[in-house]
């Protein structure tokens, strides 16, 4: 599992295209029949992809958590970004299809990953935080989720919120987690941007045509920088950045955040007119 070390904002303005998307990007997840991890020591994080084709394959400890297991002190959210498939929980089977949502608790000792179909795998997005109290495994099927309507299509960027980890939703230590869906011809997302110092957050870009990209807004808002994005890249943003984007065309895109509360509304908010 490759540990990646986030740069302060000190450092941030001096960084070259290339030592950015090293440190704030992270690609290549998704690869048939594996799983991807990524340790990052903001927040403690891991994130990772799940794609089983014709095995199963097992989330496993891993050396750089010094952990029996890899739930034995952290929490976990999964969602599917892919084609029907079965999360198993100590030995609880879940079937997810695309955009259900899975928060799977502190201690739990199995987790593994299967696809219905090989020709049309699954495709699990993970993002776990550490947790010092446990949770019950929940899952949320897309159907049962109540978007929140933001944004217009004079401003490019009318958009669905799903909340499914929170904590008027799924509960969890630490953990809040849902996605965003643009609605055809808008393409912009989190605008006006915000800041929170109390939480970072990981940004997880799907459904990104392959021949279109996504510019991943970052930094100060006075010294932003950007991140041109594939689908499935994810973009993991300190608590002195802010996090928007603007697609050549519509997208999703899954928020994840860890910290000091779990307060949807904790945000310091920016201005347009303010940013450079």
């Amino acid at each position: 599992m490759k540990i990646v070390q986030m740069a302060d904002a000190v450092r941030y303005p001096t960084m070259t295209t290339a030592e950015l998307r090293e440190t704030f990007l992270l690609e290549d997840l998704f690869r048939e029949g594996e799983i991807e991890t990524r340790y990052i020591d903001l927040d403690r994080a891991v994130i990772g992809g799940a794609v089983p084709t014709s095995s199963t394959l097992t989330l496993d400890t891993q050396p750089e958590l010094r952990s029996d297991h890899f739930l034995e002190r952290r929490e976990l959210g999964v969602l599917n970004v892919g084609g029907p498939g079965v999360v198993a929980v100590d030995g609880v089977a879940f079937a997810m299809e695309k955009l259900d949502c899975l928060y799977i608790g502190r201690g739990n000792q199995s987790v593994t990953f299967a696809s219905n179909a090989a020709s049309q795998p699954a495709a699990f997005y993970l993002l776990s935080y550490p947790a010092h109290a446990t949770y019950p495994t929940t899952l949320v099927k897309f159907n049962e989720l109540e978007p929140a309507h933001l944004g217009s299509e004079e401003t490019c960027n009318k958009r669905a919120i799903y909340k499914a980890i929170f904590l008027d939703g799924i509960r969890s230590c630490q953990l809040v987690m849902g996605f965003t869906l643009l609605a055809p011809g808008s393409n912009w997302n989190t605008m006006p941007p915000h800041t929170h110092m109390r939480r970072s957050e990981v940004y997880f870009y799907f459904d990104v045509d392959p021949s279109q990209r996504v510019l991943h807004l970052m930094g100060p808002a006075t010294e932003t920088r950007h991140l041109v994005i594939r689908d499935r890249d994810v973009a993991v943003s300190p608590g002195w950045s802010i996090h928007a984007g603007v697609g050549t065309k519509n997208y999703g895109f899954c928020w994840g955040m860890a910290g000091e509360n779990q307060r949807y509304d904790d945000m310091d908010l920016l201005t347009i007119a303010n940013l450079k």
